[in-house]
């Protein structure tokens, strides 16, 4: 019993001394981790001072991608939940497949401009406000973290105070309202969010853990954190680096969003949405540099053996020598990443200057950077206005000098603007097609309003009055920006005399001419489209004419050279001037000074039905009844004396559909034509509805006009008939003749025929009596028996070969055999 006694205290003792131990161990074990958890995670960043991104050592680099990894917010910081709104409106943004992600840095730069404008605003009458050193500088300032996968945008406005904090990001009172929020989780459309209204809450469509550190010259500097789980904490920042004034936001970026950590991508939203920001945006951006660094000894030597110094090389070696006739030391060029600060928004916003400060190679810079054309053309016209009123605005409009190859096939396909929407110089949308009509879709520029409101859908916002009235202004703008043109063109019609005679014609000549060329369809579809502005329209519309001399003209031109007792104007549609100018229409006319308008365009059948008079006179088209020449004293003597040809004629042509046959007061030395009714459709017309792809003819056949034939009494043929009717008006001969008169003036008129084969028999039936041929003469048979012969050897020789391979005589090709 001794003998355990001993050893027994002896270890008893052991353990006493070692629990102690142990106890100390768990206990020091125990403290440190409530360290952990009572102290947050230390970031010591100092902005642009390192290359790879935020400052921090390994412990501390350590702990915070612990606690990023746990995403628990900090344990000795303020708890708030969010308003109720924010959470529901944040749930649909997290959990939704939202299509454009790349809104979260524009809605970051808006907050941060906005931020930086308040502080800019309160430094005009309190200096002091802004401090000394970097705070002075109004700059944002975008870094990238892709090792702990963080983006970090910062900029120097005025802070938020911890209240600021609290209210501003806990609520959307500031950026929208519960109405919006029921209203996107009703319609599903998760493109409209982020569009309008969201703000800051769009960070968490690539993000999961955010933190936003601020600084109020009136307050101490706070961190706000939330991972969007219906809560946030705001804590005291005393870990991170003083930022002097302003706000710092941290996205630390989902597994799916590693693009937004690539320096092309941010480079490309900043470009595209926040261009035109009024104050820098700077990227801490890599750059490879070539640097010179000691080259060592054997791969000098390598390199020697391997290549030989060139005369120069072995000059500049000399050259390096000192005065003491040491060489310095080899060096070689090596690639070596740096990081400096990249300006993102070089191109300023010169909408927001004076008009009249603004230089013409600006306006032209400023072109090519909006609309990404880097062509040396410039721009036809451009407008610059500030529109001030109900709603205020400003806006520059661009006439391109070409017009796009697709502009009228897509017309009434597509809804893309060129004309971008900015509100306080942010970028929204060009998606808008209530800032412009169609027909002008052609424009480019911009309009940046600070009225608008941000917190309703796209199509809220689209409905909105005030759009209404800057669509009305930039109607009337961008009309007469193109009226302008003309008037400084000295060589257009209405160009004025004072502007003829100005030092810049060479630069002016020809353009109204271009814009004509390239956009001049659209004036036509605005005359269509456009009722309200119909008349300013039809102003700026350019053609040809019999008087124009290969020029182009307008309508005021025209009214100023109609003939004394000229109540119309008179037009003419075809497929080309060349054809217009040989049309049997005009004879009389040209041959009386009267000056006819060529419409050679197919929309210009579909304009004319819409523009039906221009100052007081109404349009006459010449290939239509109701043409109006004066009285001639001779009418009612050559409508009697031709009574029965007309008659007799119009009871001939009944199958054709001919409404009545008259005396024709348009036709010198033709015999004859077919016009249509004043309201049917013309010969040009019939012809386009026919070609249409989907036309279908049974249903056009109540828009064609009636057809009517005016006859020439002067002329020789329609005399020459006149006598034959009164001889024998049953002749067959007669009647065949005035059928073939009335097909050929038919075609002349442009008309298609219904039945080529009838005309044509007709002309052969002509020939053969002009040629003397006997009416019965047949056409000689061809003799047909030797083919017969040649046909039925070929059938011998067919059936032969055919039972030759029957009985396998004819050995199969070898490929054919290997298939088998």
């Amino acid at each position: 019993m001794r003998k355990w006694t001993i050893p027994s205290v002896l270890f008893l003792l052991c353990l006493l001394f070692l629990l102690p131990d142990q106890g100390r161990k768990i206990q020091a074990n125990a403290e440190g981790d409530s360290e952990d958890l009572v102290n947050p995670p230390k970031i010591e960043d100092k902005i642009g001072a390192v290359p790879n991104g935020l400052s921090t050592d390994s412990e501390v680099a350590k702990r915070e991608a612990e606690s990023i990894s746990k995403k628990s917010l900090r344990s000795n910081a303020e708890k708030f939940e969010f308003q109720a709104e924010v959470s529901r409106l944040m749930d649909i943004i997290i959990n939704s497949l939202y299509s454009n992600k790349d809104i979260f840095l524009r809605e970051l730069i808006s907050n941060a401009s906005d931020a930086l404008d308040k502080i800019r605003f309160l430094s005009l009458t309190d200096k002091e406000i802004l401090g000394e050193g970097d705070n002075t500088k109004l700059e944002i300032q975008i870094k990238l973290d892709k090792a702990n996968k963080i983006l970090s945008i910062r900029d120097r406005g005025i802070g938020m105070t911890k209240e600021d904090l609290i209210k501003n990001l806990g609520t959307i009172a500031k950026s929208g309202t519960s109405a919006f929020v029921e209203k996107m989780q009703a319609s599903g459309d998760f493109n409209l969010i982020g569009q309008f209204g969201v703000g800051f809450y769009s960070v968490y469509l690539v993000a999961d853990y955010v933190e936003v550190i601020s600084k109020h010259n009136d307050d101490k500097q706070y961190v706000w954190e939330s991972k969007a789980d219906g809560a946030f904490a705001v804590s005291e920042d005393t870990w991170n680096e003083p930022l002097g004034r302003g706000t710092e936001i941290r996205l630390h970026l989902r597994e799916e969003a590693g693009e937004y950590l690539e320096e092309s991508k941010l480079k490309e939203l900043v470009k595209k949405y926040s261009e035109f920001i009024n104050f820098p945006i700077n990227l801490w951006a890599s750059k490879e540099v070539d640097v010179e660094v000691p080259a060592d000894e054997g791969e000098s030597s390598d390199e020697e053996e391997t290549t030989e110094s060139s005369e120069e090389e072995k000059e500049d070696e000399e050259k390096e020598e000192d005065e003491e006739g040491e060489k310095k030391p080899k060096t070689k060029k090596v690639k070596e990443t740096t990081y400096e600060w990249e300006l993102l928004n070089d191109v300023k916003a010169i909408w927001l200057r004076n008009p009249k400060e603004v230089t013409d190679e600006e306006y032209t810079k400023f072109y090519h950077s909006l609309t990404k054309d880097f062509s040396d053309e410039k721009p036809l016209a451009w407008s610059h206005f500030n529109a001030e009123g109900d709603v205020e605005f400003k806006a520059v409009l661009f006439v391109p000098p070409k017009a796009p190859h697709d502009l009228y096939e897509s017309y009434y396909n597509s809804n893309k603007s060129n004309l971008k929407l900015y509100v306080r110089r942010v970028f929204i949308s060009d998606e808008f097609d209530e800032l412009l009509p169609k027909y002008l879709n052609f424009l480019k520029g911009l309009v940046d309003s600070d009225t608008l409101p941000l917190n309703v859908s796209r199509e809220m916002l689209q409905q909105h009055s005030s759009l209404k009235t800057i669509k009305k202004k930039l109607i009337r703008k961008a009309l007469d920006m193109i009226r302008k043109i003309a008037e400084e063109d000295p060589e257009d019609a209405n160009a004025k005399k004072d502007i003829e005679e100005s030092s810049e014609d060479d630069e002016k000549k020809g353009q109204y001419t271009t814009f004509s060329n390239e956009f001049g369809k659209s004036i036509k579809l605005g005359i269509i489209e456009d009722a309200a502005n119909r008349n300013r329209l039809a102003k700026l519309l350019r053609f040809e004419s019999t008087r124009s001399d290969g020029k182009l003209t307008s309508l005021d031109q025209y009214i100023s050279r109609m003939k004394s007792g000229q109540k119309d104007i008179f037009y003419i549609t075809g497929t080309s001037k060349e054809q217009l100018e040989k049309s049997p229409f005009l004879e009389r006319l040209t041959k009386k000074n009267y000056e006819v308008i060529f419409f050679t365009d197919p929309v210009d059948e579909y304009l004319m039905q819409y523009l039906m008079d221009y100052e007081d006179r109404k349009f006459q088209n010449v290939s239509k009844e109701g043409l109006k020449l004066g009285k001639d004293s001779k009418d009612k003597e050559l409508k009697e004396s031709f009574k029965d040809l007309t008659k007799w004629w119009k009871t001939t042509l009944a199958s054709d559909n001919v409404d009545d046959v008259k005396i024709s007061n348009r036709l010198a030395d033709t015999p004859c034509i077919v016009v249509t009714s004043k309201y049917g459709w013309s010969a040009n017309m019939e012809r386009i509805m026919q070609s249409q792809t989907l036309s279908d003819a049974s249903k056009q056949a109540y828009m064609k006009g009636k057809r009517v034939l005016e006859i020439n009494p002067r002329h020789p043929i329609i005399k020459e008939l006149r006598e034959r009717v009164v001889k024998d008006p049953e002749d067959v001969t007669v009647k065949q003749t005035a059928q073939l008169i009335y097909q050929t003036a038919l075609m002349e008129s442009g008309f298609v025929l219904n039945d080529p084969k009838d005309f044509a028999s007709r002309i052969y039936e002509s020939v053969k009596s002009s040629l003397d041929v006997s009416p019965d003469a047949a056409v000689e048979e061809e003799d047909y028996s030797e083919e017969v012969v040649e046909v039925e050897s070929e059938n011998k020789e067919a059936s032969s070969s055919s039972q030759a391979e029957a009985e396998g005589d004819i050995e199969e090709p070898s490929d054919f055999k290997d298939e088998l």
